[in-house]
């Protein structure tokens, strides 16, 4: 998906609404353990209810992968189903990978080509071998970890290297890599503070945002400082979403808070 059609599908929708897929068989409603794939029909049922008021969905790898062999299953169904039946959607693999070169290649093979994702989040601490083979891909965009929302962010993130934090530093340097243009970065909402700062780096880039909602991030706040002229954010919404009941109406429910963050969104909007 090029990012002139993303651009588009958030101008249409009103929405910059991701909604993460993080399946937890702990959590979902037990009438659908029954089913002979409850991961994909959980999914399949938020999908269906959610479409029209998101523009992403965000499976993290990490939940099927728990599952093995058939969590895998379920992940290629997912992706499917979406590809399928609603192509205009932003599709996420958060994945977090990276490695040497080679490796990279592959992480890249697996998440473009074989399961056909828009996009992957990776980690840069490996540096440029180990995130330009990914974009390499023409019409896919990699999202790298930049700042994130968690505690221990600022364990590393925020030291200081050169008379700058390092995540600076790695945003400054990613710029210069080969492709950057499909270079998308994850910030966290809960650091909200931060944007404008890394708006001076990467004014044009489209910003991943987890961190609303369960993590106490400010949506208003994120947009405040971190929207540009073509909004340039996909703001993640997960458990708040998914998990907003256990009943049989959870899809329904799913739908009520998504449509919540989408109005919100609408009025944070430019009007032209």
């Amino acid at each position: 998906m090029t990012t002139q059609t993303l651009v588009s599908e958030i101008k249409k929708k009103q929405s910059f609404l991701c909604i993460g897929l993080d399946v937890d068989l702990s959590k979902i409603p037990t009438h659908l353990l029954e089913l002979e794939d409850p991961i994909f029909e959980f999914n399949k049922a938020i999908i269906d209810a959610t479409h029209q008021l998101c523009v992403a969905y965000k499976p993290n790898t990490a939940f099927y992968e728990a599952y093995g062999l058939k969590g895998w299953k379920s992940l290629q169904k997912t992706i499917t189903y979406l590809n399928t039946n609603y192509p205009e959607i932003f599709t996420i693999a958060d994945a977090k990978r990276g490695d040497i070169g080679n490796t990279s290649s592959m992480y890249a093979k697996a998440f473009f080509e074989d399961l056909a994702f828009d996009s992957v989040t990776v980690a840069p601490y490996m540096g440029k071998d180990s995130i330009e083979p990914f974009l390499e891909f023409q019409d896919k965009h990699t999202i790298m970890l930049a700042l994130t929302s968690n505690a221990g962010a600022f364990d590393f993130q925020t030291l200081t290297t050169d008379e700058k934090p390092l995540y600076q530093s790695v945003l400054e340097t990613s710029k210069s890599w080969k492709n950057s243009e499909n270079l998308m970065y994850v910030v966290g909402a809960t650091k909200a503070s931060y944007f404008a700062e890394i708006r001076k780096i990467v004014p044009n880039s489209f910003l991943l945002v987890p961190g609303v909602g369960a993590q106490g991030g400010s949506l208003a706040e994120v947009c405040k400082y971190g929207m540009n002229a073509k909004i340039g954010l996909l703001v993640n919404s997960s458990r708040g979403i998914i998990y907003a009941s256990s009943d049989r109406d959870f899809a329904t429910q799913a739908a009520q808070k998504a449509q919540t963050l989408q109005l919100e969104m609408a009025a944070l909007m430019p009007k032209n």
